[in-house]
């Protein structure tokens, strides 16, 4: 318990809720985070987790009930209002030019064709919204609300991310250099808290997934959930850090633009959408196809760098059982991921012949 660096008026049953726990000497020559204070791994880190999740929770209530619903609602009311003033100003346009044609041709000037040229009803001190247009206003308020919370939280912590992997001595294109020097322990304080964070998120998403309509693609959802915790966990507790925050960082950067490219879309920017959506198309094969398959590749290769020894009190964890399961896991993600770039093909296609991007992953529920 990390006493120290919690204030003195909170008690120590809650320290781990709000400081990481295990503080440690620093190792003797570092090579990632020299001025950072280091840590080690055990069960009170579940603690900080909770907290985390409690913490995303009320962000993102807060995110999508106090900016981004207010923002989508009058950007949605005003563009309506917009095209129903553009339609109201044609059909009056209209219906002047049909009055004055048929005053001419009776003689007489009807000026009742300036009232309901096109047939809308509007009034002059506020907007009349239909049943159906209010359905799909709030669907639409909804879902952007949703995909902003996404697009806030995968930014932040892509961009922790680099910062973490800039400062830990790895290559994203030889990545078998993460399990040099294993086990890599103590952590440094980034990389657990780092660690600590994707665990809350993806625990959270799991909830989610479950308290929320069901979508076409729960159970693939789910099961991605539940493999990327078991991988974090693991990788977590028996010194695979190096590798897990590798992989981390290469899964957060397309996820940024997949929300966005949605937002977009409930916004009606249909070629901002197009355009997003294609950035996400590119990095996704890169990230997730490309980098991905090389960071396996150097897990696979491990076996033949890393000390085959279990002996946890020198933070030695690689057994043949351990190894095989762990690669099996990230293929078996690989394999989930396949199938979504297939789908993801699939839009693709109809934005090149001009049907528009739309994700047939996860939008509709079913």
């Amino acid at each position: 318990m990390n006493t120290a660096a919690a204030p003195g008026w909170l008690p120590s049953y809650l320290v781990p809720f709000f400081v990481l726990s295990y503080p440690t000497a620093p190792p003797e020559h570092p090579d990632s985070f020299p001025n950072s204070n280091y840590y080690t791994v055990g069960p009170l880190d579940a603690c900080m987790i909770i907290s985390a999740i409690v913490v995303m929770a009320v962000l993102r209530d807060a995110t999508r009930l106090l900016v981004m619903e207010p923002f989508a609602r009058w950007k949605l009311t005003r563009d309506l209002k917009k095209s129903r003033a553009a339609a109201l100003a044609n059909g009056n346009a209209n219906g002047k030019a049909n009055g004055a044609a048929s005053g001419k041709a009776n003689g007489t000037a009807n000026g009742n064709g300036y009232a309901n040229g096109n047939g809308h009803a509007a009034h002059a001190n506020g907007l009349v919204i239909s049943r159906q247009e209010a359905r799909k206003m709030r669907r639409s308020v909804i879902r952007f609300a949703e995909q902003g919370w996404s697009v806030v939280y995968y930014t932040a912590q892509w961009l922790f991310g680099v910062y973490v992997h800039r400062n830990v001595p790895t290559n994203m294109l030889n990545p078998i250099n993460v399990w040099h020097g294993y086990p890599h322990t103590p952590l440094a304080g980034p990389i657990k808290f780092y660690y600590l964070l994707q665990n809350a998120f993806y625990m959270h998403q799991v909830l989610i997934l479950n308290a929320e309509a069901r979508r076409k693609d729960h159970w693939q959802m789910m099961t991605h959930h539940v493999i990327t915790v078991v991988l974090m966990v693991s990788s977590y507790c028996y010194d695979f850090t190096r590798i897990g925050c590798l992989i981390m960082v290469l899964m957060d950067l397309c996820d940024i633009f997949l929300p966005m490219a949605k937002m977009q879309r409930y916004l009606g920017y249909t070629t901002a959408c197009d355009v997003t959506f294609v950035a996400f198309l590119v990095s996704w094969f890169v990230t997730r196809h490309v980098l991905f398959v090389y960071a396996i590749k150097a897990t696979w290769d491990s076996w033949y760098v890393v000390p085959r020894v279990w002996d946890p009190s020198r933070g030695y964890y690689m057994t043949r059982n351990f190894y095989l399961g762990f690669c099996a896991m990230l293929v078996t993600l690989q394999i989930i991921q396949l199938v979504w770039f297939w789908m993801v093909c699939r839009v693709a296609y109809r934005v090149v012949t001009g049907q528009g991007a739309e994700d047939t992953r996860s939008d509709d529920e079913g």
